[in-house]
């Protein structure tokens, strides 16, 4: 297992910023951040994050302790892909899709670096024809669908009605 699940390839634009680093330039401007976190790790491979002064959160490069950072990464994912898939069933027409459940799966390569990550989306509405564009535009919406380079996006299944 690698000490450091998470590969060059997990995020976009990291090495971007690292550049501009590197040739001097700054990531932050006069104003405040927008999302502030402290990680401590006293000594091992597990990290305490504090996340804007009010949220924990222990992830563990060995899973002893806390999920991994590809499975927190894996759940940010689909946390963040359902209010954004509910924003896009509201703008396509449905008030309400009622329970929504997203199951997520993740392949690691030898390196334990994140590979491939599918998503089967199961709803409590009928979608009918309405339902690829819905799962389309919920990719669109989904923050972190965005920050992720694009062979990392999820392979989304639907199975609308599905309770």
């Amino acid at each position: 297992m690698s000490v450091f699940p998470f590969g060059p390839s997990a995020v976009s634009g990291t090495l971007d910023s690292l550049g501009q680093l590197l040739e001097g330039g700054s990531r932050t401007s006069s104003r405040m951040s927008d999302i502030e976190v402290t990680s401590v790790c006293a000594e091992g491979y597990t990290v305490e994050n504090e996340i804007d002064g009010e949220w924990s959160l222990v992830v563990d490069a060995l899973s002893n302790d806390g999920p991994s950072p590809n499975q927190v990464l894996a759940a940010d994912y689909a946390s963040c892909y359902i209010p954004a898939f509910r924003v896009a069933a509201d703008q396509t027409g449905y008030d309400d899709v009622g329970h929504v459940e997203v199951e997520v799966e993740a392949d690691l390569d030898e390196d334990d670096d994140l590979e491939a990550i599918a998503f089967t989306v199961k709803t409590e509405a009928a979608l009918g024809d309405d339902g690829q564009e819905i799962v389309e535009l919920g990719e669109e919406i989904c923050h972190v669908h965005s920050a992720l380079t694009e062979e990392l996006h999820a392979d989304i299944t639907l199975e609308d009605d599905a309770f």
